[in-house]
């Protein structure tokens, strides 16, 4: 079974940190990389399939990703599984326990994963020492909220064919613009059908019929595990979605 390994010290010094030096990612000043690095407690390694956080819980800590794939899921009663949206390097994860007293969703590794650590009690001392910080953690809880805005029109209004091609669209870019393609030099998106289908919300055979479409189209190269987008620019125009420029993003 997959397992959550117990989180060691930081092996990776903040001022070391990989995504620093990524071009799509703010870095931060002095003062607040001094502040990061006392926050920052541990670090945890994550095997794929294993459960990060439970919805419900009471959860102690605060994690970013430093790297691998995730994603936040809620599930009903009878076991059918909503996936809510997808975690990468530089995503926060468990900043909802932290406002809310418990989490009001579940997180699963896709990938092997490696998060940073932090100290859920020294939150308050973020915003109130360092503002630029606070407004950094806004700007991230924020385009969370455009993505699910994004995620919900999709679902409700576009077809199945453009619902399938907005999620590849979706996650192939932002795993251009976070750097994670560059971990390993494979530009795959570590999904199967069955997380496309409870993205999406559509049956596994609608949905393996629906990406069927997509790869007799020559835009898409489904694997075993997994899919490499061939033309992006073809599938974003099936898609009828385009990517905004953000600029550089923060982190924590």
């Amino acid at each position: 079974m997959a397992q959550m390994k117990p989180f060691s010290p930081p092996r990776i010094p903040c001022n070391l940190c990989p995504l620093r030096r990524r071009e799509n990612f703010r870095d931060f000043t002095p003062e607040e990389l001094g502040f990061v690095s006392t926050f920052k407690i541990g670090e945890l390694a994550v095997d794929p399939g294993a459960t990060i956080i439970v919805e419900g819980e009471m959860h102690p800590q605060l994690y970013t990703v430093l790297a691998g794939w995730g994603f936040r899921y809620k599930i009903l009663e009878d076991g059918r599984r909503q996936i809510l949206n997808y975690i990468l390097p530089g995503d926060l994860v468990g900043l909802q326990g932290n406002l809310m007293r418990e989490m009001l969703h579940s997180v699963e590794a896709l990938t092997r994963m490696t998060l940073c650590i932090f100290e859920r009690d020294r939150l308050t001392s973020l915003f109130r020492k360092h503002p630029s910080l606070g407004y950094d953690l806004t700007w991230i809880a924020s385009r969370e909220e455009s993505m699910l805005d994004e995620h919900l029109l999709s679902i409700g209004r576009r077809t199945a064919l453009e619902r399938a091609a907005y999620l590849l669209a979706f996650l192939d870019h932002r795993a251009h613009v976070t750097g994670i393609f560059n971990e390993d030099g494979a530009k795959i998106l570590p999904l199967t059908q069955q997380h496309v289908a409870d993205t999406l919300g559509l049956s596994l055979v609608h949905t393996n019929k629906t990406l069927r479409r997509l790869s007799d189209a020559n835009v898409l190269r489904w694997l075993d595990r997994g899919s490499e987008v061939l033309e992006r620019e073809r599938l974003f125009d099936i898609a009828g979605w385009r990517p905004t420029d953000e600029g550089q993003r923060p982190f924590i």
